[in-house]
């Protein structure tokens, strides 16, 4: 039998082995470090190379290389060491200049962002570092957020006003936030879906038949998630005093309602005010111009649309608000829950502040 080398004695301090012992017993770890631990605990405990090997199911010349890491630069040698690698091919200067042309210029061809190959053509730098420097900055020129500001001159007291009741309900009232959501189209597709499958998503046809609209009007308890929900023909203050006839049957009397509104005419229509007067438990608060985020039923109007409308398939508007009206049933039924309003007034406010901010900034 040939003997090898006499392996070099392995030192481990009280406190070393209790960090070897962290880093084993640790599930977030990269697994490589992990095993590295281990490796120089069982060399510690006096196993050889090969020993240590069967145990951990890797080759004795990983053991011995992290047995000696460890015995010459303890537990840092058990970390991957930063790789030289290629030098890079562009200075800071050079990278400064490209971020200054990409935020402040635009391409001489007289479009409206530059592309890898555009910047790339202007500036002699290769696309892929181009496209490398941009994912580094987070710029992406190739995308848009839309945004509107309100131009109403009580923007600010009208977010203090609704933010209020939704972080802070009054007692003995019921916060519904209401909107219509016209125009929902009845749409018959021309052609069979094709079925989701293992590797494909389901296929649906451009061509559509019309079979009409229906108008979806609709009041979300904060409190609860709960939704009211009616179709109505058409988008008018006739149709407008019904719903408010069916929010008041659906609605307890002894509760005051406070109702979370748009500026739409309908919604301050002489008959419509007049109804309200004669009905004193009834508060209207109006959202700023241009805020219907501001307006909590968006999200469930969000909600219907995605899982129920658009990818559906209607042969007459009937269908259509029977889908409706059986996906509200079914979604008030499966254990809703209000949607978390954390965002404060101020914090609102502070937002559209540097958004004002931002805009004047590039105006020349």
């Amino acid at each position: 039998m040939s003997r090898g080398r006499p392996l070099k004695e392995l030192e481990v301090s009280q406190g070393a082995r209790e960090e070897l012992d962290s880093l084993v017993r640790s599930r977030s770890l990269p697994a490589g470090l992990v095993r590295r631990a281990e490796i120089v605990l069982l060399c510690a405990d006096g196993l050889d190379n090969k020993a240590v090997a069967e145990r951990v199911r890797t080759s004795r010349q990983t053991v011995g290389k992290w047995r000696e890491r460890f015995r010459t630069q303890g537990l840092m040698g058990l970390y991957d060491e930063r790789r030289p690698g290629k030098p890079r091919s562009i200075d800071d200067d050079e990278i400064m200049g490209l971020l200054s042309k990409t935020l402040e210029t635009k391409p001489p061809d007289g479009g409206t962002h530059w592309s890898c190959r555009s910047m790339a053509d202007a500036t002699g730098i290769s696309k892929s570092t181009v496209h490398r420097v941009w994912t580094a900055f987070s710029i992406q020129p190739h995308r848009q957020k839309h945004f509107k500001l309100s131009t109403d001159p009580f923007f600010a007291e009208k977010v203090h006003d609704i933010v209020g009741l939704y972080l802070n309900p009054p007692e003995g009232a019921m916060v519904l936030c209401v909107d219509e959501k016209s125009q929902t189209q009845a749409l018959e597709r021309t052609q069979p879906l094709l079925p989701l499958g293992l590797g494909y998503v389901e296929g649906v046809t451009h061509g559509y038949i019309r079979h009409g609209t229906t108008t979806i009007f609709a009041a979300l308890d904060v409190a609860t998630g709960q939704v009211i929900a009616q179709c109505k023909p058409r988008h008018r203050h006739q149709e407008f005093l019904s719903f408010l006839g069916h929010i008041d049957a659906s609605v307890p009397p002894g509760l005051d309602i406070h109702l979370v509104v748009d500026n739409y005419g309908t919604h301050k229509h002489a008959k419509v005010k007049r109804w309200l007067a004669a009905r004193p438990r009834y508060h209207l608060h109006f959202t700023p111009t241009y805020s219907s985020w501001l307006n909590q039923v968006e999200i469930w109007f969000n909600i219907i649309t995605r899982k129920a409308i658009r990818r559906g398939s209607f042969s007459s508007v009937t269908q259509l608000k029977e889908k409706i009206l059986g996906f509200t049933e079914h979604y008030n039924n499966s254990g809703t829950k209000p949607f978390m309003w954390t965002a404060t007034a101020d914090s609102i406010l502070q937002k559209i502040q540097r958004l004002c901010t931002a805009i004047s900034g590039t105006r020349h």
